[in-house]
């Protein structure tokens, strides 16, 4: 067998000082003074204040007087659509909980501050469900003039070399407490708005991530009755839980909409097609899904040249680690089997989420991603089964490289199967006695050509700049690592091969190939690590494919 690995362990710490904020009011940062970029945050929304200064201090409370939503265009520009973003102040919300504490509500601080509302998921009026059938009147990523074919390979920034780690200081500190370094840390005041092209393609991918989190977290509790979450395993309380993220995924949506600059910049909900036909399916497509959504962002939040932006993106992602947790402890696999979760390149994210999005509106906004040619693994591991090694091929439903594992008939199936180390109902935390897959298991794929309609209207052509497949890229935790692809054979327009799943390890004790993770074809076994993996995508010739490993 053969393999390369690199592992790299890193830490990235900003620090983020804004004196000239002046309010913060149940954990709000909101800005008195007007700026050309965003300077109010108020319940995950980011708005721009008039130029009114600071007119009331109430309860030790600092409040700015109007609030005023973002500047519209006066010729609304294609892609425009609109959505309240005007503050107000709830009375009967503030008059319950005065009538519940006991006390006046004009005792309470802030029941009476206005709050910005959610951007609604119905903005558009998508309803349905189902695969699109139409015509596409656009086709392609959003472009302009490429300068390279691919990013060169570059030694080290000699000034990140530099720095002795011994425990001292070795720079006067800026204020006492407060070492010298730090992007963001010299008192200019945050602007929340994305800064470039990367920033702005970036969030409207997490977008359309966030928009389809919603519809699917709604889509399982309209789809399954009570008895079928029952017999899964599952109770009110959990069925409340997921409408309670879906919730969490109307404040993402708004966030990054007014990161994006508001109605003018943001893009709106589509229409969705899934795999699923069970509920331990629907919660196996829902923890991939998740996990490719997180992963995605970790990938390029450190990349954003706002490093405002990245802070909230980072406060957000924070909530959609703990969603996929769940929802795998919903699915009966354990929830965290990893030590590091790993990040992925935007055009990966995009490549995984497309095939799930079915049509969106004439004015939604276009990505810049690439969409690779689909990837597939003939015999991935079945989560559904209480024996995972007896997994034959296509054990997947539906398509995509986020394709859940299909129910296994009642006798091999891990679910309500209430024995300890093969049970893999909802809970807490399972752990298998077999593992779901092993070193040296021999891994059969398929994928295929480039040039096929994909993602929102077939709008977007999967493509590829790679040579011939030659290795299998596993992408997990700190790690990236290489196995020969082999036995390549091409037969009705779609082409075949096996690797066999590499031995390697994070650090002693931490198999690095476990969880849900990453795998795609590459025509070169080049070292990339966790912040320079995009640098990979020229050599990406299928892929990525979510391998159930653990």
């Amino acid at each position: 067998m053969f393999y390369k690995a690199s592992i790299v362990a890193g830490f990235i710490a900003a620090a983020h000082a804004a004196p000239a904020v002046s309010q913060i009011s149940d954990g709000q940062v909101q800005a008195p003074t007007a700026t050309a970029a965003v300077s109010q945050i108020s319940d995950g929304q980011v708005q721009a204040p008039t130029a009114t200064a600071v007119s009331q201090i109430s309860d030790g409370q600092i409040q700015a007087p109007a609030v005023t939503t973002a500047a519209s265009p006066s010729s609304p520009p294609f892609g425009y659509y609109s959505y309240n973003q005007q503050p107000s102040v709830d009375t009967a919300a503030a008059l319950s909980a005065a009538s519940y504490a006991g006390i006046p509500v004009s005792d309470i601080p802030g029941a009476l501050n206005p709050v910005a509302p959610v951007i609604s998921s119905q903005v558009t009026g998508v309803t349905s469900h189902g695969p699109y059938s139409g015509t596409p009147t656009t086709t392609g990523a959003v472009t302009t003039t490429a300068l390279a074919s691919e990013v060169p390979v570059l030694p080290p920034n000699p000034k990140e070399l530099g720095y002795n780690p011994d425990g001292l200081l070795h720079e006067p500190e800026p204020v006492p407490y407060q070492p010298a370094g730090g992007l963001g840390t010299n008192g200019t005041e945050p602007v929340y708005m994305v800064q470039s092209d990367f920033d702005y393609e970036s969030i409207l991918l997490g977008l359309y991530q966030e928009w389809i989190e919603l519809d699917l977290f709604h889509n399982i509790l309209a789809t399954f009755s009570e008895e079928e979450f029952t017999a899964a395993g599952l109770t009110a309380s959990d069925r409340f839980l997921i409408e309670f993220m879906a919730d969490q995924e109307s404040g993402h949506a708004t966030l990054l909409s007014n990161l994006l600059g508001g109605p003018g910049g943001a893009t709106p909900q589509c229409t969705y097609n899934y795999p699923f036909t069970t509920v331990h399916e629907a919660f196996d497509f829902t923890q991939k899904l998740t996990r490719f959504g997180e992963s995605g962002v970790w990938g390029f939040q450190a990349h954003l040249d706002s490093r405002e932006v990245a802070q909230l993106l980072d406060q957000s992602i924070a909530t959609e680690a703990r969603q996929q947790m769940i929802f795998r402890q919903f699915a009966g696999l354990f929830p965290m089997p990893v030590w590091f979760e790993t990040g992925i390149p935007q055009s990966w994210a995009w490549t995984l989420l497309a095939p799930y999005i079915s049509s969106c509106p004439s004015n939604s906004k276009r990505l810049a991603w690439q969409n690779f040619p689909g990837l597939n693994v003939l015999n991935q591991p079945n989560s559904a089964r209480w024996n995972a090694t007896q997994t034959g091929f296509n054990e997947t439903t539906g398509f995509g490289g986020a394709a859940p594992s299909t129910d296994p008939p009642a006798g091999e199936s891990c679910v309500g199967n209430n024995v300890t180390g093969f049970d893999c109902s909802a809970a807490i935390a399972q752990n298998r006695s077999i593992p779901l897959s092993y070193p040296g298991r021999t891994v059969y794929l398929e994928w295929e050509n480039p040039g096929k309609a994909v993602g929102p209207n077939n709008s977007y052509v999967t493509s590829t700049s790679a040579k011939a497949a030659e290795f299998v890229i596993w992408v997990s935790q700190l790690n990236v690592t290489y196995s020969p692809l082999t036995n390549i054979t091409s037969k009705d327009g779609m082409n075949y091969g096996m690797t066999i799943q590499p031995d390697v390890s994070t650090y002693e004790g931490d198999p690095a190939i476990n969880g849900t993770m990453f795998i795609a074809l590459t025509d070169a076994n080049i070292t990339y690590t966790a912040f320079n993996l995009s640098s990979v995508n020229p050599h990406v010739a299928a892929g990525p494919f979510l391998y159930q490993a653990g």
